[in-house]
């Protein structure tokens, strides 16, 4: 059965299938909110259709992002994941992701998962914004305060834009097109808040 989706996705397979299996669905497994976060991180400054492409990459690079073993990478881990093949070749980005896994797991210690931190900003819930059907904004006040929290504690590559991207994407902001079928099954399925703005 032909699914309705967002225009967005139809260029590509990867694209395509990344919307259908992940995009937008709520998160709340810490291992994914990491791997989401750092695939941020990865394709900052580029195309998120490069990023998939690369995905396999980052994920041999960073152990299936398990950031208890990233956090831990020495200078050697880090030149062996500069040399993964099809790797982005970035050493800065990769530092940072090696960075943010270490603030990661501090913010784990201290709220108990990720998880609970970054659900606390919507009080457990998605939010529906009437508006981004017509405007779809790069970033909110949300995107604007999580990304100025993490800054603050450490964490680098993850400016507004970023985050926003990450909330849409981890499904803390449900962005879908609302002729999107994975819209009205977000909203009939997962606690949601309506927001005016």
């Amino acid at each position: 059965m032909e699914k309705n989706v967002c225009p967005w996705c139809e260029g590509h397979p990867l694209l395509y299938e990344y919307h259908n299996r992940e995009w937008g669905i709520p998160v709340h497994d810490d291992k994914k909110h990491f791997e989401f976060l750092s695939m941020e991180v990865m394709q900052c400054g580029l195309s998120w259709l490069l990023a998939l492409k690369k995905r396999k990459a980052f994920n041999e690079a960073f152990f299936d992002f398990d950031y208890l073993r990233v956090a831990a990478f020495n200078e050697d881990d880090i030149q062996a994941a500069l040399k993964t093949r099809n790797m982005l070749r970035s050493e800065r980005k990769i530092r940072a992701v090696v960075n943010n896994a270490r603030v990661f797991i501090k913010i784990r210690e201290e709220y108990g998962s990720f998880d609970n931190w970054i659900w606390s900003f919507t009080d457990n819930k998605t939010y529906v914004y009437k508006s981004h059907q017509y405007d779809c904004p790069a970033t909110n006040d949300i995107s604007d305060k999580i990304s100025d929290c993490l800054k603050a504690r450490g964490m680098r590559y993850l400016g507004s834009i970023t985050i926003y991207a990450y909330l849409q994407s981890a499904g803390l902001i449900n962005d879908h097109w609302n002729g999107c079928d994975l819209y009205r099954y977000i909203n009939e399925n997962y606690p949601i808040c309506i927001m005016d703005d």
